[in-house]
């Protein structure tokens, strides 16, 4: 059977959230779903993928739905479209439609609508060239609900809910269609946004953001191998805005993240190239963890120790100056460790306002000699400020 390109694809959509080192690294964690971790809008994309404490945008959804009790906009709709592994195929896109609506001084609701198509692949006998290829097209999905709540002047809080869905499974020809992978998952975060105070020579305000995103049971793509974890995600960030003047905000921003997904074991082989009989065993107990109990166990198993577990954390920092309200402009650095992926690299962003709509770019440059598959894609969003009214946040 000819599955080289779906094999492509599951290799890479597979691997690529968490590796895209060439050089082999020592026990870099995968899971399913790996494209909930790619970050889906321009703005937080220009600004090192980060987003759990950056000021609130109809794409907080997917990073802190928490900030959304503190927007100033009533209502909105967010539209992101990325171009994926353009390198290698054409058809391979990342899409997402948000809407948010603050209904009280004190609450909102939002949701999401999260799209992954994966292109066109045609299944055919390598045996029989003249056969009629049977053409599949795999995309994955998700469905996102969620609620803020403010439960000060200052601190606020969401939970969320996710319905998920995919047909990346490896079809048979000839065989039944594709049965889709489903499941669901939860989310839950919190925001604080200091008080605008004096500092000298220009006004400044903190700003703290924590989420644990994709907390679900395992699935299963195969139906007869081992379950494998979704992307139980930690975020935690901070930042500052620099208020130097009515026309000029300076915002500085640090996140850290670390997938709550245990390590895999350190396997070895014997003299004849299998996998010992310990090595097997620590396999079978890894494909054992119940998702709630790798959550705790993330946080100390790696076979290194500590210095390891520091390995699997990542971080980014960012910057984001407006001008007037209406131009913005963002820098941002991502770092993953060279042993758990080794995504390293630098983005620029930029956005403009007018009225109700924004508009924001993106653009990636790696930092490593090993490619992104986002290198050199522009990414696009645009938001509509909608509903009547607004809300004054001092």
């Amino acid at each position: 059977m000819n599955y080289t390109k779906l094999l492509t694809v599951l290799f890479i959509i597979g691997y690529s959230a968490k590796s895209f080192s060439q050089v082999e690294p020592v026990r870099p964690i995968t899971t399913a779903f790996p494209f909930f971790l790619i970050a889906a809008d321009a703005r937080s994309s220009g600004m090192g993928d980060q987003g759990v404490a950056t000021p609130v945008d109809a794409y907080s959804q997917q990073w802190n739905p928490a900030k959304y009790a503190f927007s100033e906009t009533k209502s909105g709709i967010g539209l992101s479209y990325t171009p994926y592994l353009r390198e290698l195929v054409t058809d391979i896109n990342l899409g997402q439609l948000n809407y948010f609506n603050r209904i009280s001084e004190r609450s909102a609701f939002s949701g999401r609508i999260l799209f992954n198509g994966l292109g066109g692949i045609e299944l055919r006998d390598t045996g029989n060239p003249n056969e009629v290829p049977r053409e599949v097209e795999p995309n994955e999905f998700a469905v996102d609900l969620a609620y803020s709540l403010r439960l000060s002047e200052e601190f606020s809080m969401a939970v969320s809910g996710r319905y998920f869905r995919s047909s990346l499974r490896v079809p048979v020809v000839n065989g039944p269609d594709i049965t889709p992978v489903n499941s669901f998952a939860a989310d839950i975060s919190a925001f604080y946004r200091g008080e605008e105070k004096f500092y000298n020579n220009f006004n400044g305000r903190w700003r703290f953001g924590a989420a644990i995103s994709n907390i679900g049971p395992k699935i299963n793509f195969d139906d007869v191998g081992n379950d494998s974890f979704i992307p139980t995600n930690l975020k935690l960030g901070g930042g500052f805005d620099f208020i130097l003047d009515p026309s000029n905000r300076i915002g500085v921003y640090l996140e850290f993240s670390k997938l709550l997904v245990p390590t895999p074991p350190e396997v070895f082989e014997n003299e004849d190239g299998e996998l010992t009989d310990e090595s097997l065993q620590a396999i079978q107990d890894y494909n054992d963890i119940d998702p709630i109990q790798g959550i705790f166990k993330s946080f100390g198993d790696a076979p290194d120790g500590f210095s390891e577990e520091l390995k699997e954390i990542t971080y980014s920092l960012a910057a984001e100056y407006w001008y007037e309200d209406s131009f913005a402009f963002r820098l941002g650095y991502f770092h993953e460790s060279e042993e758990k992926g080794f995504r390293q690299f630098v983005t620029l962003g930029a956005g403009f306002r007018y009225s109700s709509i924004n508009i924001d770019a993106s653009y990636l440059f790696s930092t490593t000699p090993v490619q992104n598959p986002l290198e050199g894609t522009l990414r696009f969003s645009i938001t509509f400020n909608i509903g009547p009214g607004t809300y004054i946040e001092y």
